[in-house]
C-alpha cells in the first residue's frame, strides 16, 4: 500500500467516472486530497480521464459484475484507506415502458440499481471499522412520477430508497447519501429522443443543470448526516408534490410537456 500521511482523506472510487458528472466529482476529489480510483465501461476513457485530472488509477468496470466492485475496491485500498465511494455510473433510456425494448429495460435495472447496490456492498466490506461515505447519484425522476421515463425513475427510486435503507442499517460511522439532480447537461441528455415525452418535461423546469453544480453538491454531501439532496432544493419538493398526488400530476403532464417544447424551441433558436 502507498504510503500516505494521517493528514489525507485517504482513497475514493468513483464509477462511470471517465466523463460528465463522474468526471466532475473525480476532479473534486483529487483537489482535496483524495487517492482517487476512476472507473468506467469505458476502459480507456477511464485510464485517459485519471491520468488528466491526476487520480491515481483508471479501471475498466462494468457495474452489473460484483467482481468487478472488489476489484475496484482492491485498488483503492492500495493507494490508502477506502473512505469515500461513489456510485455514479448510470444509463438513462428514456421512454414509454409500451416503447422501450426488453434489453433497454433490463439494461436500466442491471446498471442502475444492481449497479449501486453492488456498489453500497463492496465499499462497505473496504471501508472495515472505519467507516466512510457512500454517494449514489440518483435522480428527481426518483422522488416523483416522471411520464416518459417509467423505467429510468423506476430505477432512480430505486437507488433512492435503497439508500435511505442501507443508511438506516449500517453503523453510524458508514453515511449513505442520494444526490437527486434535475436534468444535467451530459452526453446521456443529448443522446435523448429531442421529440420525446420525457425530453420535454426535463426541459420545463427550468435551466438545465451544469455538471460542476451536481459534482460539487455530491462531493458535499461527505461527512454530513444529509441523505437525500436534491438539486436545485426546490425541486424536490415539487416533484414530491406529484408522488402524493399522482392523479394531480397526470392532468399536468401535458401543460408541463408544452412548456418543456416551448423552452427546447427557444434554447435551440427556432
Amino acid at each position: 500500500m502507498t504510503s500516505r500521511n494521517s493528514t489525507t482523506p485517504g482513497s475514493a472510487v468513483v464509477t462511470g467516472g471517465a466523463r460528465g458528472i463522474g468526471r466532475g466529482i473525480a476532479e473534486r476529489l483529487v483537489a482535496r486530497g483524495y487517492a482517487v480510483v476512476v472507473t468506467d465501461v469505458d476502459g480507456p476513457g477511464a485510464e485517459r480521464t485519471a491520468a488528466e485530472i491526476g487520480a491515481v488509477a483508471g479501471l475498466v468496470h462494468d457495474v452489473r459484475d460484483p467482481g468487478a466492485h472488489a476489484a475496484a475496491a482492491a485498488e483503492a485500498a492500495r493507494h490508502g484507506v477506502l473512505t469515500a465511494w461513489f456510485n455514479n455510473a448510470g444509463v438513462g433510456d428514456d421512454g414509454r415502458l409500451s416503447e422501450l425494448s426488453e434489453e433497454a429495460v433490463r439494461r436500466l435495472v442491471e446498471v442502475n440499481l444492481l449497479g449501486t447496490l453492488w456498489g453500497m456492498r463492496a465499499a462497505i466490506d473496504g471501508f472495515g471499522d472505519r467507516g466512510g461515505d457512500i454517494v449514489n447519484t440518483a435522480s428527481l425522476a426518483g422522488l416523483g412520477p416522471v411520464p416518459g421515463y417509467s423505467v429510468y425513475a423506476a430505477s432512480k427510486a430505486a437507488i433512492v430508497s435503497a439508500t435511505m435503507s442501507v443508511d438506516a442499517e449500517t453503523p453510524r460511522r458508514v453515511r449513505v447519501h442520494a444526490v437527486c439532480p434535475d436534468g444535467v447537461q451530459t452526453a446521456m441528455l443529448d443522446g435523448q429522443d429531442p421529440g420525446g415525452l420525457g425530453n420535454a418535461l426535463v426541459h420545463s423546469g427550468g435551466p438545465i443543470l451544469t455538471v460542476d453544480t451536481v459534482a460539487e453538491a455530491a462531493v458535499d454531501l461527505i461527512g454530513s448526516r444529509r441523505v437525500v439532496r436534491s438539486v436545485p432544493g426546490w425541486r424536490g419538493g415539487v416533484v414530491r408534490v406529484g408522488a402524493i398526488a399522482p392523479g394531480v400530476a397526470k392532468l399536468g403532464t401535458a401543460v408541463f410537456a408544452a412548456q418543456g417544447r416551448r423552452a427546447i424551441s427557444r434554447r435551440s433558436g427556432s
